[in-house]
């Protein structure tokens, strides 16, 4: 790999002063880093050139997340270098960039392909909106304090009836995501499955599911038992963007055809990751 574009998140990189001098770093070594650094802070209001090897990413688990959505189709790696606080998705942080860059360009790290959702949202027959995600799907409620109803079907056969703060539809790269703070468990991220995790359920189908990645995965919003006209609900992906829902929609959720690649160091694993952040 030598030709890098660096995007950063401007809240956390004020001026893009870090990706200016990791760009003459890398420059220094003799590969090619595109003219100018991306903004990651408000959306993307750039073009990555064809011929990109990798894109850099500065930032935390966030701005990687919104790199992988809008890389969605095109097959370049993503290497994240975390400003922030946990990081499971970045290869390096701020004191450790130039090591990392350095091993990228000796060639020691690995392409780890992460499966996406594709979501959609239904109302009857009709399909109102699409997205993808590469952490989560989550149905949930904004303005109020009572639980949701939710019908869970997959494969088109109804499994459970959830009344609950939402439901959680994840990736194992997304295990470590929301799904684990609502207690759910945490999978190898190149795993080939689904995870299904209610947010402080109120019964006793309190516990996670793992699902086949081709199983067709369908949440209903049922109306509450106790309706309040000024109740709102949604489903987000990757907590960025929403639809807005009302009882009777449903989401429907499969796995992706589109895939995220991840660049990572080839001496550290994705147990060594976890042993760190865990600890801190």
């Amino acid at each position: 790999m030598n030709r890098f574009f660096i995007a950063s998140n401007e809240l956390k990189d004020r001026g893009h002063a870090q990706a200016a001098a990791l760009k003459t770093f890398i420059e220094s070594k003799g590969a090619y880093v595109a003219d100018e650094p991306a903004s990651l802070g408000s959306g993307f209001g750039w073009q990555i050139p064809e011929d990109t090897d990798c894109l850099i990413v500065l930032g935390g688990d966030g701005t990687m997340l919104r790199a992988a959505r809008n890389l969605k189709n095109k097959k370049i790696p993503i290497l994240g270098i975390n400003l922030g606080h946990l990081g499971y998705l970045t290869a390096g942080d701020k004191d450790s960039a130039k090591d990392t860059i350095e091993q990228v360009l000796a060639g020691r790290c690995v392409i780890e392909e992460r499966i996406m959702l594709r979501g959609s949202h239904l109302r009857g027959k009709e399909v109102l909106a699409e997205d993808l995600a590469l952490n989560d799907v989550t149905v949930t409620r904004n303005n109020s304090l009572k639980t949701i109803n939710l019908r869970l079907r997959v494969n088109g056969e109804p499994l459970y009836r959830y009344r609950a703060d939402g439901i959680i539809i994840s990736t194992p790269t997304g295990s470590t995501a929301y799904n684990l703070s609502c207690g759910g468990p945490i999978v190898e991220p190149t795993a080939d499955l689904l995870l299904v995790t209610p947010i402080a359920p109120h019964s006793l189908n309190n516990r996670s599911l793992i699902l086949s990645s081709q199983d067709v995965i369908e949440l209903e919003l049922l109306e509450n038992d106790d309706p309040d006209p000024e109740m709102e609900y949604s489903a987000y992906f990757d907590g960025e963007s929403k639809a807005l829902m009302m009882p009777g929609d449903r989401i429907r959720i499969v796995r992706a055809p589109e895939v995220t690649r991840i660049l990572k160091l080839s001496d550290r694993s994705f147990l060594d990751t976890l042993r760190k952040k865990m600890t801190i």
